[in-house]
């Protein structure tokens, strides 16, 4: 066994992925104060061929150094919108057809593990603030909440791993939908 070369992976140029098709996901991010966490979420939006990142209130945008430190170019290749509200955001996708998912520990929320996205629809995944989590406006917008499964003395994850978490596991949803 050995470690594949860059050359060996194929790929895609950031013209290739701005021409592929997406995944059905939107990522939002309701005032994340991390650039660090900003730039891998950007990262992990590349990885799954996610169609934007939507950044809301104080979340930082491209271009800055410390996002591109963890996102390593994918600020060039993943689309992203800013919005002064996380609110705006939501009634923005809402009205493009898409439904609103955030990631959350709420009442009534369902666990990853049994959350199957639906095929033909499109996902916008609302991820919060490092301490505060997705507002409770944004929440009460929502057509549902997801919360990852945990088993520790903790109660959260960092919102990059949460993201990544997510979108694999819904990826690999998706992609197994006939």
């Amino acid at each position: 066994m050995r470690k594949l070369s860059s050359e060996e992976l194929n790929r895609k140029s950031v013209t290739e992925f701005r021409a592929s098709e997406k995944s059905p996901f939107i990522i939002v991010l309701d005032n994340i104060r991390s650039l660090n966490n900003v730039g891998s979420i950007f990262r992990t939006a590349d990885a799954f061929i996610v169609e934007a990142v939507y950044l809301c209130g104080i979340t930082a945008t491209p271009p800055h150094r410390e996002i591109q430190k963890s996102a390593l170019g994918a600020t060039e290749s993943v689309v992203w919108k800013h919005f002064e509200k996380t609110t705006d955001a939501v009634m923005h996708l809402r009205e493009s057809g898409f439904t609103i998912v955030s990631v959350e520990q709420a009442e009534g929320s369902v666990s990853l593990d049994k959350f199957t996205p639906e095929k033909g629809k499109k996902y916008a995944l609302v991820f919060g603030h490092e301490v505060r989590g997705v507002s409770e406006e944004v929440v009460m917008m929502s057509d549902g909440c997801i919360e990852i499964p945990q088993y520790g003395t903790k109660h959260s994850f960092n919102v990059a791993v949460s993201a990544g978490i997510v979108l694999w596991h819904l990826s690999h949803m998706i992609n197994n939908i006939k």
